[in-house]
């Protein structure tokens, strides 16, 4: 199965499960079997040479530097566009997200969590607000971080993370599973999210109000059997209703750096 031809066709992961498990091409859906048809007229070659124009490469869940983590989960996806080292797959990981209103507390918070997290390898999602700030911490403390996006590499949201994310592909990494030229549409960034906890050995929120994408995140996580973990906050603030709420649900409150690298030995 070309993996690559398929993704260029737009076939999707719930798409990819069900030719797996039809393999006749002829029982599948009109939908799939047109795409199927625009996979085989595809040159993969010729796709290939246009990648590594762009410095892009690519892993299929076949492959071994596959994320191990990220192939247990319920809907992996079943190929991964790369921009940066790769190696920083093959480290432990951990997603770190937050609210797009983060406060300073969110920023002081990780100032003194992330410099004593270098074994590890931060991912986060290059949202506004708290990813930006975990990303530019790991970068400023030389801790290694991933940025998972939710679209493809030819494009970018929100503008105030572009140049962030093009210091990140010099020595850092990027990650999508969407082709280059997949546009941004809202639907993809929930499914980022299945990607960073997927990733994660464990996610931590910082901050977040009670309905929140990034407590999606933990969610997923925890439904994924991963470690989660949230600051605790005033209880009048808005944006710690929901992580004050998960550490009452059993999340593990997080005061110190030494509460998550516990889990990591």
């Amino acid at each position: 199965m070309n993996f690559l031809a398929l993704s260029y066709a737009g076939v999707t992961v719930q798409e990819y499960r069900q030719i797996k498990e039809i393999q006749s091409e002829v029982r599948m859906p009109q939908k799939i079997q047109n795409k199927l048809q625009t996979a085989h007229r595809l040159n993969t070659e010729q796709i290939k040479l246009q990648l590594l124009d762009r410095n892009i490469t690519y892993i299929t869940i076949n492959d071994e530097d596959y994320p191990v983590l990220l192939k247990e989960i319920h809907d992996p996806p079943y190929i991964l566009y790369l921009k940066g080292e790769l190696s920083l797959l093959n480290r432990p990981m951990l997603g770190i997200v937050g609210s797009r209103k983060a406060t300073r507390y969110t920023s002081e918070s990780l100032e003194t969590i992330i410099p004593d997290l270098k074994n590890l390898s931060v991912v986060s999602g290059l949202a506004y607000g708290a990813d930006e700030i975990a990303h530019k911490l790991c970068l400023l403390h030389e801790v290694p971080v991933i940025g998972v996006l939710a679209f493809g590499h030819d494009f970018h949201y929100p503008k105030s993370t572009y140049n962030l994310r093009t210091r990140m592909e010099k020595s850092n990494l990027t990650i999508s599973e969407y082709p280059p030229h997949a546009s941004i549409q809202k639907w993809r960034f929930i499914a980022r999210n299945r990607i960073i906890a997927g990733l994660s050995y464990g996610v931590l929120v910082t901050e977040a109000e009670e309905k929140s994408g990034s407590l999606v995140t933990l969610e997923m996580a925890m439904n994924e059997n991963r470690n989660t973990y949230c600051l605790p906050g005033n209880i009048t603030s808005m944006l710690s209703k929901g992580t004050n709420a998960r550490i009452q649900e059993g999340a593990e409150i997080v005061l110190s750096s030494d509460d998550i690298l516990k889990d990591y030995l």
